[in-house]
């Protein structure tokens, strides 16, 4: 089933973010920031990799915690892959950390699986391509319903409880 992308020319509503990235993202992070300050959200402080090497899991540590303590509405992290930025951000709970490679995981990171956290490749990502994925990311909404239940057992396995004894 294609799921339907969210138009591009919808308005934001404006919203704190946490950005980061390690040494492989950070020229892409530094783009990212300026387009989302021109959206209309407000950047949430964490820390940056301000040299030529840094490791991804502390940058991630610092957006998940932002996101997870509320001091950031959503969380955007890019490395080389953003593989590990993923698994990284995914250990602190609360978060739902979406590796995202299109539009329609963008959409459905959110429609479906309330993701609050999108992870993105610098390399393999081109810059339009990014700027799009964020864009649709952050317009687009939680479905609930079904989606609900599900999310529900997540954070039941986040718990360390069996997802089926978290019925409804």
């Amino acid at each position: 089933m294609v799921t339907e992308v969210t138009p591009a020319c919808l308005e934001f509503v404006p919203v704190k973010i946490a950005l980061s990235a390690d040494h492989r993202g950070v020229l892409v992070s530094s783009h990212l920031s300026a387009l989302l300050r021109e959206w209309g959200h407000e950047l949430v402080d964490v820390k940056v990799c301000a040299n030529d090497s840094c490791d991804y899991p502390d940058m991630a540590y610092g957006v998940a915690k932002a996101v997870a303590e509320g001091r950031a509405d959503r969380g955007v992290l890019l490395c080389g892959t953003g593989i590990g930025m993923s698994i990284a951000a995914n250990k602190i709970p609360g978060i739902r950390a979406a590796l995202v490679h299109d539009e329609i995981t963008a959409a459905i990171s959110r429609r479906h699986n309330d993701a609050n956290v999108l992870c993105m490749s610098a390399d393999q990502l081109g810059e339009r391509l990014i700027e799009q994925i964020t864009r649709i990311f952050l317009q687009t909404e939680f479905e609930g319903g079904r989606h609900t239940r599900r999310v529900s057992k997540i954070t039941a396995i986040e718990r360390g409880d069996d997802p089926e004894s978290d019925r409804d």
